[in-house]
């Protein structure tokens, strides 16, 4: 029986950073016979019937390392034919492989960001391989790399377009952390018309990102921007789809390395993209594409798309869904999950 053991945090569709994870591990139900999800916190009424729920969360973390080791090695059980894939988290890797690998079980570890440590590297030398959106967006070289593309839950999203209203609508959606620039796209809107707003929404988790919205804020005010611009705290995943279809472009400046989600999700709402992320040179046109501290090009790429007729902007984004479907779809994910396993 052709089984996965999918490590993760949480499996929880409002969670507002690992909300995603639950429809990669529905395309992954539809492709084998079961997949058994650890987590640290689960809620298991989301997922298909032959998804099963191994919960070890912990308040302390010792005793949750050790509930982590017994849940797996139950698991591991017959599991020949199968694969273990670890979500983003190369601890999770680099705890499993003495227990999986001794059994010539593949071990998947799915890692898409900018940052390299040590743990990262001993975590893919753990693995049998690394799965990732690009080659790049993997932070150092291995042959063990991937490149599966992203995993958009198309369902989710359409092309409903609202009305058009006054003015053009700029939306940045992600944490408020420094990697994500948003003090460039501050600067560039105040170099654009008084008729472009920007909503920025997302979640605070940590200390330095609680600083940085605050830094955010002021310069709103040195800007004297504070009529154009709102800073929002974190929405439900369930709220996605409707700011994008009430916003005319979303924006991403996410520092070079991995390519945030929420770009190919805009994409697969036919939502314009501007972005300034290399990875995106395959999906983006060149238009829409802006180096990353430059605020006067991003300004000058903004002018250009909100002088673009509707009409143009409606086919622009109707080819970003296009893309999102031949190659960062759910289902297209789920496979490469298991090519990167060998199980095809």
């Amino acid at each position: 029986m052709a089984r996965i053991v999918f490590i993760t945090q949480q499996v929880d569709p409002e969670h507002p950073a690992l909300a995603a994870t639950v429809p990669k591990l529905r395309a992954l139900a539809q492709l084998v016979d079961e997949v058994v999800v650890l987590a640290d916190g689960a809620d298991a009424d989301v997922l298909p019937a032959n998804c099963r729920i191994r919960a070890f969360g912990s308040g302390h973390k010792a005793a949750r390392g050790a509930r982590f080791e017994v849940a797996l090695s139950r698991e591991l059980r017959g599991l020949r034919g199968g694969a273990v894939v670890a979500h983003m988290c190369p601890i999770y890797a680099v705890l499993a492989a003495p227990l999986v690998r001794p059994l010539g079980v593949p071990l998947v570890l799915w890692f898409t960001h900018w940052r390299e440590s040590r743990l990262l590297r001993a975590a893919e030398r753990a693995s049998t391989a690394v799965a990732t959106v690009d080659a790049r967006s993997f932070p150092f070289e291995s042959k063990k790399v991937c490149a599966i593309g992203h995993g958009i839950d198309l369902s989710e999203f359409t092309c409903a377009r609202a009305p058009d209203g006054d003015g053009f609508r700029l939306l940045a959606l992600g944490r408020y952390s420094p990697a994500k620039g948003l003090d460039v796209i501050l600067r560039a809107l105040a170099e654009v018309g008084a008729d472009v707003t920007l909503d920025m929404y997302g979640p605070s988790l940590s200390d330095e990102e609680r600083a940085h919205r605050a830094e955010l804020e002021r310069l709103v005010v040195y800007l004297g921007l504070e009529s154009r611009v709102l800073l929002g705290d974190a929405v439900s995943r369930s709220e996605i789809p409707e700011l994008f279809a009430t916003h005319d472009a979303l924006v991403n400046n996410m520092r070079t390395g991995a390519p945030d989600k929420v770009v190919y999700e805009a994409g697969a709402s036919c939502l314009p993209v501007l972005a300034s992320n290399p990875v995106f040179d395959s999906f983006l046109e060149e238009a829409q594409r802006f180096p990353r501290e430059d605020s006067a090009a991003l300004a000058a790429r903004i002018g250009t798309l909100a002088n673009t007729s509707l009409a143009d902007r409606a086919a622009m984004g109707q080819r970003l869904r296009d893309r999102v479907e031949t190659g960062h779809s759910v289902q297209s994910w789920a496979r490469g999950i298991l090519d990167a396993a060998g199980l095809t």
